[in-house]
């Protein structure tokens, strides 16, 4: 069972839509999805992949990362009524939470790179269990990046390995005696533990809850001793203080892109 069934069998449990089986037989309908708000529209592939599997077919007039006025028709549905409403809901679920994510990402993506053209904005694993494939696709639409998916994909040394190994040193060593091919990366909290890093040539040093002045002079210091470390920024970052972090910066990494997000609203409205 793939994800789009899992997430229809969790709306229709074993008896399925029963208001809308009671209600009609075959008769057919036309809708539209249509966005109430201006938006990035993201999840409009897994929207019609859910009304492929309810038996309904949908004609999509917008794509993942396009904007969508308010009052836009993204969507033209038609087949049973039954085959419309049963998907209707979790359609809406995901393209308002997916398109509320890539319009954030792409707004915060615009204000950095008018600063600097090269910084990233990207996710974290702060997302919906269950759901973070989405959440990051849409980063990606909204013209960030996924980062690490998982504990699986890249070695992220974080404050409370430190606790548990003693040092940024001892932790950075242990690793590269076991792993090979693989980015490391090292959340540090202070200076010291930067430059350590730095000179132990990892591949991502990310500054976590730096002040942006104090953050910018660490990383001043990061590329005097080792150029080509990829500078990340995490913790405390906001719309209203991300500026500050983009002119020094490689990457900007935000949990609350994923994690307390906004939905855009869309509708569904019988034609």
């Amino acid at each position: 069972m793939n994800d789009i069934d899992r997430f229809l069998k969790e709306d229709l449990g074993e008896k399925g839509d029963i208001t809308s089986d009671s209600l009609f037989t075959s008769e057919q309908a036309c809708a539209e999805i249509i966005a109430q708000e201006d938006c990035i529209v993201a999840g409009i592939e897994e929207l019609k992949i859910i009304f492929d599997k309810t038996g309904a077919t949908a004609t999509l007039q917008a794509s993942d990362g396009d904007f969508a006025a308010k009052g836009a028709v993204v969507a033209t549905i038609k087949g049973s009524a039954r085959s419309i409403l049963k998907g209707e809901r979790l359609a809406l679920n995901i393209i308002g939470r997916m398109s509320g994510i890539a319009t954030e990402t792409k707004k915060l993506v615009d204000k950095c790179r008018a600063i600097n053209p090269n910084v990233t904005i990207a996710a974290t694993r702060k997302t919906t269990p269950g759901f973070r494939k989405y959440e990051k696709k849409a980063v990606v639409v909204g013209g960030g990046e996924s980062h690490r998916f998982g504990l699986f994909d890249a070695i992220m040394i974080k404050d409370n390995h430190l606790k548990l190994v003693g040092t940024v040193e001892e932790a950075i060593n242990k690793i590269k005696e076991k792993v090979q091919n693989t980015i490391i990366e090292v959340e540090v909290e202070n200076a010291h533990d930067a430059e350590t890093a730095a000179a132990l040539n990892v591949d991502i040093i990310m500054l976590d809850n730096f002040d942006p002045k104090v953050g910018e002079a660490v990383a001043k210091k990061i590329r005097e001793i080792n150029p080509h470390i990829l500078i990340e920024i995490s913790g405390g970052v906001t719309e209203e203080n991300i500026e500050k972090y983009a002119s020094f910066a490689d990457r900007i990494s935000i949990g609350y892109l994923t994690h307390s997000i906004k939905n855009k609203d869309f509708s569904l409205e019988i034609k």
